[in-house]
């Protein structure tokens, strides 16, 4: 039995399977699809945060506060996370544009992203933007144990949320200049 040879990451080995035309991923495309993701992500993160803060803060020993000191603290982490995640979701969209790995040519020169890919591109977005979450948890409540649940939790909802963020993403065209087939 005979091994197919796994498609190279960065294109294919042989030039002539290389489209001489591929579309092109504007800038401005990675840049709005940061933004919707940001306030998804964001209203997330302070909803998450501030429950964490309510319900689980007193087992970590974070002392008592009133709801408006929880939400307080819950909202400095989801607003400073808007400057760092856009920042890094940035960078992460502009690597995963340059790799072809599990990605087509539609007959139109658009590129179509497959399952794999939209779920290996979360995964690798969710241990990148779980970690920048739990900094700023453990920056803003000094406690370690509740940085790690608000991170801890937020991989769960996030991951959701970044998949179909990422599938409705690849069904919009704007932004993509097509190649051709």
């Amino acid at each position: 039995m005979r091994e197919h040879p796994e498609t190279p990451i960065f294109g294919p080995e042989d030039p002539r399977l290389d489209p001489p035309n591929p579309p092109e991923i504007q800038p401005a495309r990675s840049i709005v699809k940061a933004i919707s993701w940001r306030v998804v992500g964001t209203l997330d993160t302070l909803i998450l945060s501030f429950v964490i803060l309510s319900f689980l803060g007193p087992f970590f020993g974070l002392e008592e506060a009133s709801g408006a000191d929880k939400l307080r603290t819950a909202a400095w982490i989801a607003l400073t996370e808007v400057a760092t995640k856009m920042t890094l979701y940035y960078l992460h969209e502009r690597l995963w544009s340059r790799l072809q790995w599990n990605r087509t040519l539609d007959e139109e020169g658009h590129y179509r992203d497959g399952r794999r890919r939209s779920a290996t591109k979360t995964a690798t977005w969710r241990v990148l933007a779980s970690a920048d979450t739990m900094v700023l948890g453990f920056v803003f409540t000094g406690n370690l144990g509740t940085a790690i649940s608000i991170g801890g939790f937020e991989v769960i909802t996030k991951l959701v949320l970044y998949f179909f963020h990422e599938r409705y993403w690849a069904r919009i065209r704007w932004g993509i200049i097509p190649g051709s087939a």
